[in-house]
């Protein structure tokens, strides 16, 4: 009877054992899927370092401007998401989101026609564009597009002025002299200004940033007009999630007055509505 006691404490002390070393593994599964379910995804944004008060290096090294602070907020109310600033040079950004070195670009990407064709846009804008001629002060000679015919016309590849420029030259037998740069502001000025190019196409809020001592104009009414929103890749339904955080983080950040606020510091007033 004694020995039948202790065998079966024996069995008693297994089987709690058992049990035990059974619930940890359960408890740790558990914890585990937990934890995938709070993993937080890193999101590689591609943005640039030419762009004054856009985006570009200051005085002290550091990126930011009106688009690198925006992706700051949006990444401070997304908890999901991890937000990465990678830079590149403005012409390869949608070569790198088709490539997957980034998972968005934050650029000031105008929607256009062509764009929307390759490319998926977010529903939410933050700023809107009214693309000008821009020309010296002093010439007075331009004031249509129709007057750049024979004139060399200033801009960078693959932007939406590029794209109103090429437009414009497979419906007019390349009357216009497109001249691609891939210099800073400093560069379009200085263009301009010597007689190297007549013109150039911006939007209207840059002629401020980077002509601060007035040294050239916009003229004409404006050729084009766009919302400006982020672009991903398209027919990706991690991509789609995405943008559709990033736009119901976007409703907030216009409520609260974030958004304003930010283009009144970093562009000079409130470029960011159609009005």
């Amino acid at each position: 009877m004694k020995k039948f006691a202790i065998t079966f404490a024996i069995l008693i002390v297994l089987v709690l054992i058992i049990a035990g070393v059974l619930r940890n593994n359960k408890d740790k599964e558990s914890a585990e899927a937990s934890g995938t379910k709070a993993k937080v995804q890193k999101i590689v944004v591609g943005t640039g370092t030419q762009f004054p008060n856009v985006c570009f290096i200051d005085k002290d090294g550091n990126l930011t401007g009106f688009d690198v602070e925006l992706v700051k907020e949006i990444d401070k109310r997304l908890p999901e998401y991890k937000f990465d600033l990678k830079t590149y040079e403005f012409s390869s950004l949608l070569l790198s989101l088709e490539t997957k070195k980034i998972d968005f670009v934050a650029h000031e990407i105008e929607k256009n026609p062509e764009r929307e064709k390759k490319y998926l846009f977010n529903k939410e804008s933050y700023a809107h564009w009214r693309n000008k001629i821009v020309v010296a002060k002093d010439n007075d000679s331009i004031q249509s597009i129709d007057d750049l015919k024979g004139k060399k016309v200033l801009t960078t590849a693959t932007s939406a002025e590029a794209q109103i420029l090429e437009n414009y030259n497979k419906e007019h037998n390349n009357a216009i002299k497109i001249v691609y740069q891939n210099g800073g502001a400093n560069d379009t000025v200085q263009q301009i200004t010597s007689g190297r190019v007549d013109a150039t196409v911006a939007a209207d809020f840059v002629l401020s940033l980077t002509d601060p001592t007035g040294e050239l104009k916009t003229v004409g009414p404006a050729l084009t007009e766009a919302d400006v929103l982020f672009a991903f890749r398209k027919n990706d339904a991690k991509d789609q999630k995405l943008a559709d955080s990033i736009d119901e983080a976007l409703v907030e950040i216009k409520a609260d007055g974030t958004l304003a606020n930010l283009s009144k510091k970093w562009l000079g007033a409130d470029f960011t509505s159609d009005n």
